[in-house]
C-alpha cells in the first residue's frame, strides 16, 4: 500500500492502522489527520480517490463526508452565542416566528441542537431538487407536528438538522450557513471545508459508494471486526413506517451524492465536503489555538460537552448521547475518551476532539460501510491513537 503524508515520532501506530483498514478492512480510499495541542502530528492518503476507479488519492482531495460535517454546522449557533448574537435559551421562534406552528412554540434553541425539537422526519419527504432549494426544507420543518413533545425526549435528526440549523442561521445572520462557514471558520483557519462546493473546486471532489465490509471476528491488534447490529435496530431500518427509515427518508428518493447539483447545495445534515485535515484542524481549534485561530471560548467548549440528552434514541434505536451539536462518548459512538466530543458520518467518515489530551482526528473516506455511528475503521484509528498517549 502506497500511504502518502507525514506521521511525527511516536504516532507510528497511526499509519500501521491505516494502512491495516486497507489490508484487512475493505478500505478503498481514504485519509486521516491528528493534531495535538494545535499541531498536526498525522497527516495521511492513500488508495484511489474514487471508490470505483484507479486514479490515485491526491493531497488535495475532498469527499462528502454526510453528517460529519454536522459538527462544523453545530459550530455556528455555538459561536453566534458565544458573540452574543443568539441566545440557546430563547423559543427558536424569537428568530424565526414561523416555525412555532403545529405545537412548536416551545421548542428552545439548545433543543434543536441535542436533537430534541421533536421533528426529525416529515409527513411529507422532499425531493431532493425541494431539499436543495433552500426554500422548501425550513418551510416544512416549520409547518410539521413534532413526534413527541419537545425538549421531553431525544431522537436524532438526520435530515431535518439541515434545514432547522441551515435556517436558524440564516435568520439570525441574514447569511446563509454554508457562507458563514466559508467567511468566519474555513478562511481563517484555512480549511477546505465546504457547505455548497464551489464550481472551481469540483475536479478535487472522489466518487463516494458502498461497499461492504470483510468478514471476520476482532482480533487483539485491531484485526478486522464484523458487528452484528440488533434485531430491533436491524427492524427500524427495514421498516418502511418506522421513526428511523422516515427521519432517514426524509428526501425521497435519496439523493446522487455525486451529482455536482447535489455538492453545490447546502446540507449541513448530510452534505459536508472536506479533507480528514480540514476536519482535524476545526475540530482543534474548538479546544485550543491553531496558528492564533480558537473557535471556542472555555465557557463555549464547556456548552458544546456538556450532555443534553443520553439514553434510548428514538430514531437511531440504540443509547446515544449528545452535547449542543455533538455527539459524545459513549457505547454507541466510541471516541478517545470520556471527555471527547464530535460526530461521525453514516458510511465511515468522523471528526472530533478530546480536549484533555489535545487531540484532534478527521478520518474521511469514499468507500462507505453499514453503519451510523461506530465504523470499524474509524475505531482502529482512535485506539492507535489511544496507544500513542
Amino acid at each position: 500500500m502506497d500511504v502518502r503524508g507525514t506521521v511525527e515520532a511516536g504516532f507510528e501506530p497511526v499509519r500501521d492502522a491505516f494502512i491495516r483498514n486497507f489490508e484487512q478492512r475493505g478500505e478503498r480510499g481514504a485519509a486521516v489527520a491528528v493534531y495535538r495541542d494545535g499541531h498536526k502530528v498525522a497527516d495521511l492518503w492513500a488508495g484511489t480517490r474514487d471508490v470505483d476507479g484507479t486514479e490515485p488519492w491526491a493531497v488535495d482531495t475532498v469527499q462528502v463526508v454526510r453528517s460529519a460535517g454536522k459538527g462544523i454546522a453545530a459550530a455556528v449557533p455555538l459561536l453566534l452565542h458565544q458573540r452574543g448574537q443568539l441566545d440557546l435559551d430563547a423559543p427558536v421562534s424569537t428568530y424565526w416566528p414561523e416555525f412555532k406552528a403545529a405545537g412548536k412554540e416551545r421548542v428552545l434553541v439548545r433543543h434543536l441542537l441535542a436533537h430534541r425539537a421533536g421533528i426529525p422526519a416529515l409527513d411529507c419527504p422532499l425531493t431532493p431538487s425541494e431539499a436543495a432549494d433552500g426554500i422548501t426544507g425550513p418551510q416544512a420543518v416549520a409547518a410539521q407536528r413534532p413526534q413527541w413533545e419537545p425538549g421531553t425526549d431525544h431522537g436524532y435528526h438526520a435530515q431535518t438538522y439541515s434545514w432547522i440549523i441551515g435556517e436558524l442561521v440564516r435568520r439570525v445572520t441574514g447569511r446563509t450557513v454554508g457562507r458563514w462557514i466559508a467567511e468566519e471558520i474555513a478562511r481563517p483557519l484555512g480549511l477546505d471545508f465546504w457547505f455548497g462546493l464551489p464550481a472551481e473546486e469540483t475536479h478535487r471532489v472522489g466518487r463516494i459508494g458502498p461497499v461492504e465490509p470483510p468478514t471476520g471476528t476482532g482480533t487483539s491488534d485491531g484485526g478486522v471486526l464484523r458487528m452484528r447490529p440488533k434485531r430491533s435496530v436491524t427492524d427500524a431500518y427495514r421498516d418502511p413506517r418506522s421513526l428511523t427509515r422516515r427521519a432517514f427518508g426524509a428526501i425521497d428518493p435519496l439523493p446522487d451524492e455525486n451529482d455536482p447539483g447535489y455538492r453545490a447545495a447546502e446540507l449541513p445534515a448530510s452534505n459536508g465536503i472536506s479533507t480528514a485535515r480540514a476536519l482535524a484542524r476545526a475540530y482543534a481549534a474548538m479546544i485550543g489555538p491553531v496558528d492564533g485561530h480558537r473557535l471556542f471560548a472555555p465557557a463555549t467548549l464547556t456548552l458544546a460537552r456538556t450532555e443534553e440528552s443520553a439514553g434510548p434514541d428514538r430514531v437511531l434505536v440504540v443509547s446515544t448521547r449528545f452535547g449542543l451539536g455533538y455527539m459524545l462518548h459513549g457505547p454507541a459512538a466510541p471516541l478517545l475518551a470520556p471527555g471527547s466530543l464530535g460526530h461521525p458520518g453514516r458510511g465511515g467518515s468522523l471528526g472530533f476532539a478530546d480536549p484533555e489530551s489535545g487531540i484532534a482526528l478527521g478520518y474521511v473516506t469514499n468507500g462507505l460501510q453499514k453503519g451510523v455511528t461506530a465504523d470499524p475503521r474509524a475505531q482502529a484509528l482512535i485506539r492507535a491513537v489511544r496507544s500513542a498517549l
